[in-house]
């Protein structure tokens, strides 16, 4: 058995970066820019003002001081003239500056009678303006890769951008194996059970950037393994759920083989999720997930969706620990890394009563993972140890 952190560096080496594509910016949200953008104008173009009010030259800016309204600036409708001495502009939050202006009296602090206007007693200070280019000038430039959130949308709108580069989403397959399954809906017998973990490992690979598709399941036979995996090799990314374990019905180590999987690894030194088995159809990466619902699940969170950011180009790829207090007690380790379910709050976290692998409930119930190390000593309430939030 390998470690956990030697999995993830074998698991990460079995893919690259996707190819990119240009795509709309309002498709954009979610996706991790491929190549730096690039302001095609600043922001805002012109000086504008903050305030509804007045534009005049600062000199004129005098309480008891009177002055002639000779035009109207708004917002997408500037004045064109030139200001004089004496002179003043009706002006509106974000309509360009007069030329010969550099001070915007708020309307608040001017009593206007007819054409004139009268600065009161009141005046504030500042000019109210926002100089060109406050926010950015032209040529101003956000790098990649970068996770694209709706803000960076608004402002590559902005800079006057409408398409940005992005890397491709990898489609991904999942297939679950074992006529012990059905999918729900359907009408199970006595002695089988629903595939559940299918669709919490779908909506891992979507949130991290891929695009996933659950095939139908494959039965215990060897010729319709066969069948199913050779599907499989369509995809970026082939991934099985179940069959990975050294049971008579597990197949997908030997069926692999036969379809010429290139083994990276199998067996990890972790619980839950001792038995995967990585390695590479041709170029396909390919992950053999335990069956056992919440075992699939950590792994699916350790080594399926850093490989799906890998692809994807983003940054933060591993899993980032945290630090917490226990709030009670907990044996000493054994000889595998072990994932346990537990809950965290204000500092303190709490490990499940239960930490049998096939309880979907108590991962439901859970919000993170402790992590024990190999070996681990008694841990008192109070320590410190490291979680994972799920």
């Amino acid at each position: 058995m390998i470690s956990v952190t030697e999995a993830q560096d074998l698991c990460l080496a079995l893919a690259a970066p996707m190819a990119t594509e240009t795509i709309p910016l309002d498709e954009a949200n979610g996706r991790v820019l491929a190549a730096a953008v690039n302001a095609q104008r600043a922001q805002p173009p012109f000086a504008s003002s903050a305030m509804d009010g007045y534009a005049m030259q600062s000199s004129d800016a005098v309480i008891g001081r009177t002055l002639t309204v000779i035009g109207e600036s708004a917002a997408g409708h500037g004045w064109n003239g030139k200001l004089a001495s004496g002179e003043c502009v009706r002006i509106f939050t974000g309509a360009p500056v007069p030329v010969g202006a550099d001070t915007v009296v708020i309307q608040e602090d001017v009593t206007r009678q007819g054409d004139t206007i009268t600065i009161n007693p009141n005046l504030g200070t500042g000019t109210n303006i926002r100089p060109a280019g406050v926010d950015f000038d032209a040529g101003f430039s956000i790098d990649a890769p970068r996770l694209l959130r709706p803000v960076d949308l608004a402002l590559f709108a902005a800079m006057n951008v409408p398409q940005v580069s992005v890397f491709s989403k990898p489609t991904v397959g999942i297939l679950a194996t074992g006529d012990e399954l059905v999918m729900p809906g359907e009408a199970p017998t006595s002695d089988q059970i629903i595939s559940s973990n299918v669709f919490a490992i779908k909506a891992m690979i979507e949130d991290a950037g891929g695009l996933a598709t659950i095939l139908p399941i494959a039965p215990d036979t060897e010729d319709g393994l066969r069948s199913a995996m050779r599907d499989l090799q369509q995809f970026d990314v082939a991934i099985t759920i179940g069959g990975a374990s050294v049971g008579e019905y597990d197949l997908v180590g030997k069926i692999g083989d036969e379809l010429g999987l290139t083994r990276s690894f199998y067996k990890i030194a972790m619980r839950p999720g001792k038995p995967l088995i990585a390695g590479q159809f041709g170029s396909c990466p390919f992950l053999g997930l335990p069956g056992n619902p919440v075992s699939s699940i950590v792994c699916a969170k350790l080594f399926v969706v850093p490989l799906i950011k890998k692809m994807v180009g983003r940054k933060d790829i591993l899993p980032t620990p945290m630090t917490a207090q226990l709030a009670h007690d907990l044996p000493a380790n054994g000889p595998r890394l072990h994932y346990m379910r537990g809950n965290y709050d204000n500092g303190l976290v709490t490990a499940a009563q239960s930490q049998d692998s096939s309880l979907l409930s108590v991962l439901a119930a859970s919000n993170c993972l402790i992590i024990r190390p190999i070996g681990d000593a008694e841990r008192k309430s109070g320590e410190t140890v490291e979680i994972l939030p799920l």
